[in-house]
């Protein structure tokens, strides 16, 4: 388990690409940040590699930094390209393939009961 970050204190990752090298058949993963709010955890997939179907009861949001990845969410493949941005809903079941060696981030965010309420609910 990576160390907690303080929610009251900033900071900055620098060089984390290079740090995190696309390693030969394996996936690996750095966690930048972790607090009550969020989690940022950078991976790095070989080509081939992939994670098997699952959820979070958090909220996701998946950013492809480089590579080229399929990204399963429910019943909808995704292609997806660097640049590239995908939200998954708490609870959304999701998988991926890596086609190519890849590196993405992943940013989870605690959804707390209000603010998942649609708008204008109360």
């Amino acid at each position: 388990m990576a160390r907690p970050t303080e929610l009251s204190t900033s900071l900055a990752f620098t060089g984390l690409l290079e740090s995190l090298p696309v390693t030969s058949s394996s996936t690996t993963s750095r966690v930048v940040v972790n607090n009550p709010a969020l989690r940022v955890v950078v991976f790095a997939f070989d080509e081939g590699e992939l994670l098997t179907e699952h959820s979070s009861p958090r909220a996701v949001v998946v950013h492809l930094l480089d590579g080229a990845i399929r990204f399963t969410v429910g019943d909808d493949e995704h292609t997806m390209a660097p640049g590239d941005v995908l939200y998954l809903a708490p609870g959304e079941r999701h998988a991926l393939v890596a086609d190519a060696p890849s590196r993405l981030s992943l940013v989870m965010v605690d959804v707390d009961e209000t603010a998942a309420a649609p708008a204008g609910a109360d």
